[in-house]
């Protein structure tokens, strides 16, 4: 189809968007087990989309297989950005049923049976890595930012040159430091937000127009 053709089928966005960028953006929500990752998630699809992604509850991989939500245009200070958000279970390095027992109060074959979802759900999160554009690392600004996971997420995302943005989670809990988060990552942008009361959320949907697009 020529350009004229284009322009009178009010194609012209569409034709632009094809030319200088993409249509669209898979941003995937990665993080350790509990950082509020489906809750951000839910809190985004909620604010835009007037729907939410799944459950999420205190007992740790409720998250267990990755879900996507497409067409989720975002706005802030008069730009937007149409997203796939990719929510993904909890990246961990260790998975044992006994904690689900002896912590959660569930049975043994409950506990084996989540143990095995949830290690299957980290699998597919990583495969998850290849096809998303972008990524918000989600952690709890009450925790220390130098695990395990949280560092060998972030050089994951480095070497495969993915744009990420750090959302500093939890940040309305008493012993929260955002702080230490920009201290220990200062070559991404970080920023201090709660997904579950909405805080700042507008300064996050800001940097992910300015990250992502």
């Amino acid at each position: 189809m020529g350009l004229i053709a284009v322009l009178k089928s009010g194609g012209f966005g569409r034709w632009m968007k094809r030319f200088f960028g993409k249509e669209q953006v898979k941003i995937g929500i990665y993080g350790p087990p509990n950082a509020g990752k489906t809750t951000l998630a839910n809190r985004v699809v909620r604010d835009f989309a007037g729907d939410v992604m799944g459950p999420s509850s205190n007992v740790p991989h409720e998250t267990r297989r990755v879900r996507r939500k497409a067409n989720v245009e975002i706005k802030a200070n008069g730009s937007s950005l149409t997203l796939d958000v990719v929510d993904t279970p909890g990246i961990a390095t260790k998975i044992d049923f006994h904690e689900f027992m002896e912590v959660y109060g569930m049975d043994e074959d409950e506990a084996r049976r989540r143990a095995k979802e949830a290690t299957e759900g980290v699998i597919e999160a990583i495969r998850w890595l290849e096809d998303v554009d972008g990524v918000i690392l989600v952690m709890d600004a009450n925790e220390d930012p130098f695990t395990q996971v949280n560092v060998t997420i972030l050089g994951n995302l480095e070497a495969r040159k993915k744009p990420v943005i750090i959302a500093a989670n939890k940040i309305d809990q008493p012993n929260a430091s955002p702080a230490a988060l920009k201290n220990a990552f200062p070559q991404h942008p970080v920023v201090p937000m709660s997904a579950l009361t909405g805080y700042n959320m507008d300064a996050l949907y800001d940097q992910m127009i300015q990250t992502f697009r």
